[in-house]
């Protein structure tokens, strides 16, 4: 009969056999059977270690592949208890199974995940491999569902009891099946016992465990009949003893020895004290002394007093194999190595000179140097000493026992083994941890045999594959069944051995070993008999205890994880090196009530419940994570509301192609080739040269199809030319209509001209004039540039005669109506033509493919005349052009004509790029006119001249419509406010890389701050109820780059981008169609149409920039309105509406503060004194009549002092580069500037708090402050660290007097300023150490190399090192914390590379 099965899979028990045989042909019987069951119900299989648990789980998991393929959101979890097995189990399912498996665990941060990481997991992964507590988070956030998961497997499931994650996990999965849910996953456990608790005789004992086990995990447990049928396939290993005589250290010595290490415990508990540690860092210190005390007598009983002595050196030791117990202060872990050292010096006092640990007789273990279980254990591992390939484990109970072990045996084998030893321990211990990847190395090693014996802890217990081990000795025995069943099926070898190290005479111990041996078999049996019952309800305190749902997710709270979310969501309150937000717990036990006390910047100032005593701090934090949720301080998904906005943070960043199109302005542009007449609007370019030269420059008409705006009605600017700076306007001189003739011939005048200029020859020329009358739709840049008639003339006068001379090489006569000496015909490749029409020409001489300029006849000079080729040597012109080029001159007796090259066409818009020296030394020449061909005639040389400028001129105009464009965008939305000039706009739009006169960093500067400013008020009036961090998040969110970037993109705004220097060489001519670009039509809105030209790469940071600066444009030129209204056309929604701060301060100021001395500091007079209580408050004062701490207006007031000193130094210093702009607010505004101005003014002895670091700190840097030399407030001119608290107050205050005036910003400056004073000017600017030297380092291409180390007092030691000019100069700063000392690394490295260096520096 078919079984319909929990996967929706219908098939007879022969069907899975026969599938999966295809799959795992070597599966054994019982593993087929246990597969079987498993298919058809929750099974538990209950096999020995080596049995081949996990390959019935991946066969299991095969035959549920078929509901896992994607895009289903379908998926399979594998459990595992412990880090070190995620990667393990998930490797041996990749090597079985097609699979996309995915490892989970802690450190890669997935408490931190939210639903939409979640989802991309889901649905990328078909079995996620993980700890039990990241899918139990997982549930309980809905971040996953158990109806998506089709197979869940627990490996190691005898850990289901009490608490652990394995019962949360079930009793939600129990909870849903109770209420009726149809999709459950298939529930597979596998354990070696399933039973973990001690052992028993009695066979009801482990059948009621087993029967737990069941009822939790909704189970039957799978197993054989007997050990007999797993021997058919898995190697059992012999167990035997080892006994031993007890003999501890002599009772004198052991007193004198522990009362010795009391005393000196007490003596170092007192230099703790006695430090300057924080309280909660002196409570660790003093904790930990006591588990080393605890430590060392443990080894002293247990081991003996060698390796008691053994034990000290570990634990003093700095070296990377040992991890210490937990960050300390440097100080408190230097105190407990000074303890190490000293108790070992007690131990080596009871140690006679010369013993060696190696030494074992009696004597040694008479003396108590070591114990009798230690010597029992080296004889043991000595009757093993002929075999070869040896691979022991030897298991004990603490970590400490694992460490002084291998240590003894590594000195004892290479003189009696040669067997190579290590230890490993988990990395929950007290003592000393290691990492997963130093376990799994020292695991490889021994299955390689490269180690030989590995001391482990319980570790190797469960799970880890070591399977070449072939003797296990168990030095402490098992404290439960299951400890005892794991660690002898590590010996996993035929032939291997189980050995016992057992107390001579310690009945007790035999009798437990007894029924650890029998309790395999009565599990079985218990198992087997049971088989046919169903499992039961839970009968668990977590089954039955209070769960809290969010019915829109799903998300759940139990009462038995409330107290760690309470401490969860503190620990992610804002907080800083003073004050760790923490629940503080009242529990009166009499009056059975728990109160629960919440930071400062809690929404929720405290809880109180009444209830079971036993439960009371529970039913507080529940009751809490309810109504924070219901305050929305915990999300939907029941997380702490920072957490979640951290992760919002990073979700703005979305699939940006930095590729980007570039715009062209359509007011350029039209159809070419219309044989119709057509209305121009014509703008006439003036130059102003501002330098002598002999060519004289000519103005330019410019014809567009549509009237330009111009900013005033002209646009001015500077070029940058060969020998200075050429000014250049644009005004509108009028209309006119063109006739189809004319425009043709005018097109194809610039044409020509402009492209011999930029190509130097005809090659494109001749393609251009090719395709010149072929007509087409195409859009291209339609606008003629035609040279004028007289000089800064406002007249329409078009110079009709240069453009006719493109029409030269096609007319036939060239005859001259005039006639003198000076007009006589000459012959040219065009024929005779008059010499009039050579004289100002543009020809092309074949011979050499160039193109020149002709100026002037050369009378008197002709072929025969000498040419000087070098110094002292001359020949004929006849004779230079016979041998370089072979030609014969045939008219020697006509005269030469003077030419030029033509002008080199650069970019004119760079700064300072004058070229003076680039001139080519033989720009003149001397041509014969019969090897000239005349391209143009007649035509000046000014006119070349002029237009030579004609690129850079026409990229700033295009540059210019681009950016009114932009500014057109947006009046279109009818939101602007101020008129914004377009060129401004085009600042802002242009970056450095442009390399031009002007960028956009000052405007960005002042943007940022604006828009910092703006977000900052924005939230803390709509946001009253949030505490800092959340503020700072959501801010982040609106002002990051990644935020930024997306807005811009979302307004087109990377087309309007320039972000290259502008390249002659890729310039349009136009109407040149045949090296036009493609341009493609881009609708920006209903209103606004452009062009889309060429593509370039953009970074995100750049169009960030640029928003940033086209909000500094619009404010600097439009106000505070005018910059609003464009971010709102961003989507950026802010407005300045005073909204009144609502804040629940009930007490009376003067009790806390002396107002009056603190109004009159600040010369203002607050209405609400409460603020300045609030802004004065630090977060460890926690008395509860003050609600708030100052972190609020700390944020508030960072921002609008932020603005305020930048929109100071804009305004006062009008001509500033934007560097220097950018590196003067960096001086004013950081905290170490607002801590000495608060220092200076003594606002310190102000500020309400409880925590005892910060008030010693405080005490020194005010005694370090008295001292400093400079004057004024200049954060990084001090050598002392000063906390930051002192600059948070700052501008805590002024975010109070911000509120307190009604957001009057010039009040907050007023009153804030003087305490800042003197403030930076660029006189007395001096960069910051670590920027100085990293500007200098890359100007001058040398190498740095950085180095830190803390000493064992807590000083910081910084090193940097210089490789500059061959040779290595190194600096070393010492500062109590990183920054500081890189400060001072620095500045001392700065003053050796100046000193040594001068002439380069």
């Amino acid at each position: 009969m078919a079984n319909n099965n929990s996967d929706g899979s219908s098939g007879s028990n022969s069907d899975v056999i026969t599938d999966d045989q295809e799959q795992f042909a070597n599966a054994r019987s019982y593993q087929i059977e246990a597969l079987d069951q498993a298919i058809k119900q929750n099974t538990i299989v209950f096999l020995e270690t080596g049995s081949g648990k996990t390959l019935i789980a991946i066969m299991l998991l095969r035959r549920y592949a078929h509901l896992l393929k994607k895009p289903s959101p379908n998926i399979a979890v594998f459990l595992v208890p412990t880090v070190v097995l995620v990667k393990q189990q998930a490797e041996a399912v990749r090597e079985h199974l097609d699979l996309k498996v995915e490892e989970y665990w802690g450190e890669k941060g997935v408490d931190y995940w939210k639903a939409t990481a979640w989802k991309k997991e889901q649905y990328e992964n078909q079995l996620l491999v993980m700890t039990p507590a990241i899918l139990k988070d997982a549930l309980a956030h809905s971040y996953l569902s158990l109806s998506q998961i089709k197979l869940l497997i627990f490996d190691e499931c005898h850990n289901a009891r009490g608490k652990h994650d394995y019962v949360q996990i079930m009793m939600e999965y129990n909870h849903q099946k109770l209420a009726g849910a149809s999709q459950l996953p298939r529930i597979l456990g596998l354990t070696a016992s399933p039973v973990k608790a001690k052992g028993s005789n009695s066979s009801k004992d482990y059948w009621k465990q087993i029967k737990t086990l069941e009822d939790v995990m909704d189970s039957k447990v799978y197993t054989c009949v007997s050990e007999s049928v797993l021997a058919q396939y898995v190697p059992f290993s012999e167990t035997k003893y080892k006994f031993y005589k007890d003999t501890e250290v002599p009772y004198p010595v052991l007193e004198m020895i522990k009362r010795n290490l009391a005393v000196l415990k007490e003596r170092h508990e007192s230099k703790i004290r006695n430090s300057n540690l924080s309280e909660s860092s002196m409570e660790s210190a003093i904790r930990r002394l006591a588990r080393l005390n605890s430590s060392f007598v443990f080894c002293l009983q247990e081991l003996g007093i060698g390796l008691a002595s053994k034990a000290t050196e570990a634990e003093s030791s700095e070296s990377d194999d040992f991890l210490t117990w937990g960050k300390q202060d440097a100080r408190g872990e230097a105190i407990a190595r000074e303890f190490c050292k000293d108790a070992k010096d007690i131990f080596s006092s009871y140690i006679p000179t010369g013993w060696l640990p190696s030494y074992i007789n009696k004597k040694s273990v008479e003396f108590g140097l070591l114990s009798a279980k230690v010597v029992c254990l080296i004889e043991a591992l000595a009757e093993y000493r002929h075999v070869d390939d040896m691979r022991c484990i030897i298991f004990v109970e603490r970590v400490v026992t694992a460490i002084v072990l291998k240590s003894l045996l590594c000195e004892l084998n290479p003189k009696l083994f040669g067997w190579k030893t290590e230890y490993t321990a988990g990395n929950h211990s007290v003592v000393q941890s290691q990492s997963r990847g130093v376990q799994n190395k020292i695991v490889d090693e021994f299955r390689k045999g490269k180690v030989n014996i590995i001391v482990a802890t319980s570790i190797l217990e469960e799970g880890l594959d070591v399977q070449s081990c072939n003797l296990v000795i168990r030095f402490d025995l098992s404290a439960t069944v299951c400890s005892f069943i794991q660690s002898r099926g590590r010996a996993r070898m035929r032939n291997s051995e189980f050995l016992l190290l057992i107390r001579s005479g310690d009945v007790e111990t035999l009798e437990k070993v007894n029924n650890y041996l029998n309790s395999s078999q009565i599990m079985r049996d218990e198992s087997l008999s049971h088989a046919s019952e169903l499992c039961g309800t839970p009968d668990s305190e977590i089954f039955n205890e209070p769960v809290y749902r969010v019915e829109s997710t799903g998300a759940s709270l139990r009462l038995s994880s409330s107290i760690s979310m309470v401490y969860f969501y503190c620990s992610r309150l804002p907080s800083d090196g003073y004050f760790k937000p923490y629940p503080r717990f009242i529990i009166d036990k009499e009056a059975r009530t728990c109160s629960i006390y919440f930071p400062k910047s809690c929404p929720l100032p405290f809880v109180s419940v009444e209830g079971n005593t036993k439960l009371l701090k529970q039913l507080a934090s529940y009751t809490a994570c309810i109504q924070l949720h219901r305050l929305g301080a915990l999300t939907d998904n029941l997380v702490p509301d920072t957490v979640e906005k951290a992760v919002d943070a990073q979700e703005i960043a979305y699939d940006y192609v930095e590729e980007q199109v570039q715009y062209v302005p359509p007011e350029l542009l039209g159809k070419c080739g219309s044989d119709s007449s057509k209305l121009y609007h014509f703008y006439s370019i003036q130059f102003n040269k501002k330098f002598e030269y002999d060519i004289p420059l000519q103005d330019i008409m410019l014809g567009v199809n549509t009237e330009l705006e111009l900013d005033n009605g002209r646009l001015l600017f500077d070029l940058d030319a060969d020998r200075g700076s050429i000014a250049v306007s644009i005004t509108y001189i009028g209309s006119s209509i063109l006739t189809s003739e004319q425009i043709t011939i005018s097109t194809q005048f610039q044409m020509t001209l402009l492209r011999v200029l930029l190509d130097r020859n005809i090659t494109k020329l001749l393609k251009s004039l090719e395709h010149f009358k072929v007509n087409n739709d195409l859009m291209a840049f339609d606008y003629l540039l035609l040279p004028a008639k007289g000089i800064n003339s406002n007249q329409m006068v078009i110079d009709w005669e240069s453009v006719r001379s493109v029409k030269f090489p096609y007319v036939t006569e060239h005859d001259c109506i005039l006639t003198s000496n000076h007009h006589d015909k000459v012959h040219t490749l065009n024929g005779l033509v008059c010499s009039c029409l050579v004289e100002n020409s543009l020809v092309y001489t074949p011979h050499n493919k160039h193109v020149y300029c002709t100026t002037k006849r050369l009378f008197g000079l002709n072929a025969n005349s000498a040419l000087q080729r070098r110094e002292g040597e001359f020949t004929t012109y006849e004779k230079y052009y016979k041998e370089k080029y072979n030609i014969d001159l045939q008219f020697k007796e006509e005269s030469l004509f003077s030419a030029r090259q033509l002008f080199v066409v650069r970019n004119l818009l760079q700064k300072g790029r004058y070229h003076k020296d680039k001139e080519s030394s033989n720009a003149g020449v001397e041509l014969p006119p019969e090897l000239c061909y005349i391209l143009m005639s007649p035509i000046s040389i000014s006119t070349f001249y002029s237009y030579s400028f004609v690129p850079s001129i026409m990229h700033r105009i295009e540059s210019y419509l681009i950016a009114l464009n932009l500014k057109k965008m947006h009046l279109d939305c009818g939101q602007q406010k101020g008129n914004v000039p377009a060129f401004k706009v085009l600042e802002a739009i242009t970056t450095k890389k442009c390399l031009e006169r002007f960028h956009l960093e000052s405007f960005e500067t002042l943007g940022d701050s604006f828009l910092k400013y703006a977000a900052s008020q924005q939230l803390f009036k709509s946001l009253q109820d949030q505490h800092e961090g959340i503020l700072s998040s959501r801010r982040e969110k609106i002002i990051s780059n990644e935020s930024l970037c997306r807005l811009g993109c979302n307004c087109n705004l990377p087309g309007f981008i320039r972000n290259e220097p502008f390249d002659p060489k890729t310039w349009s001519v136009p109407g040149d169609r045949y090296n036009s670009l493609k341009l493609e039509e881009e609708v920006l809105s209903s209103e606004r149409k452009v062009y889309i030209g060429k593509k370039r790469t953009l970074k995100k940071k750049v169009v960030a920039d640029v928003v940033e600066a086209l909000i500094g444009i619009f404010l600097s030129e439009g106000g505070e309105m005018a910059a609003l209204s464009f971010m709102s056309w961003l989507g950026i929604k802010v407005d300045f509406v005073n909204t009144p701060y609502e804040r629940n301060f009930t007490l009376q100021p003067e009790d806390y503060l002396n107002v009056q001395h603190l109004e009159s500091l600040l010369n203002y007079k607050f209405r609400d004194a409460s603020l300045l209580v609030e802004a004065l408050t630090h977060g460890s004062y926690m008395l509860p009549e003050i609600p708030k701490c100052y972190q609020r207006l700390e944020f508030l007031g960072d921002a609008v002092l932020d603005y305020l000193i930048t929109v100071h130094l804009y305004n006062k210093y009008p001509g500033m580069s934007p560097g220097m702009l950018t590196d003067l607010r960096s001086a004013s505004v950081n905290n170490d500037c607002y801590a000495q101005s608060a220092v200076k003014v003594e606002l310190h002895k102000h500020i309400l708090h409880g925590s005892q670091d910060l008030h010693r700190h405080i005490v020194t840097a005010v005694r370090d402050f008295d001292i400093l030399s400079s004057e004024t407030t200049f954060g990084w001119e001090s050598e002392t660290t000063f906390p930051k608290v002192l600059g948070d107050v700052i501008e805590s205050l002024a975010g109070a007097i911000l509120i307190d005036s009604g957001y009057n910003k010039e009040q907050v400056l007023k009153s804030i300023r003087p305490l800042l004073e003197p403030l930076v000017t660029p006189e007395t600017l001096k960069l910051h150490p670590v920027k100085e030297l990293h500007d200098l380092i890359q100007k001058n291409h040398y190498e740095m190399k950085k180095h830190v180390k803390r000493s064992d007092d807590g000083t910081l030691s910084f090193t940097i090192e210089v490789e500059a000019e061959g040779k290595i100069f190194k600096e070393t700063c010492l500062a109590q914390d990183k920054k500081m000392a890189e400060r001072l690394a620095s500045k001392s490295a700065l003053k050796l590379l100046k000193e040594k260096l001068p002439d380069v520096l």
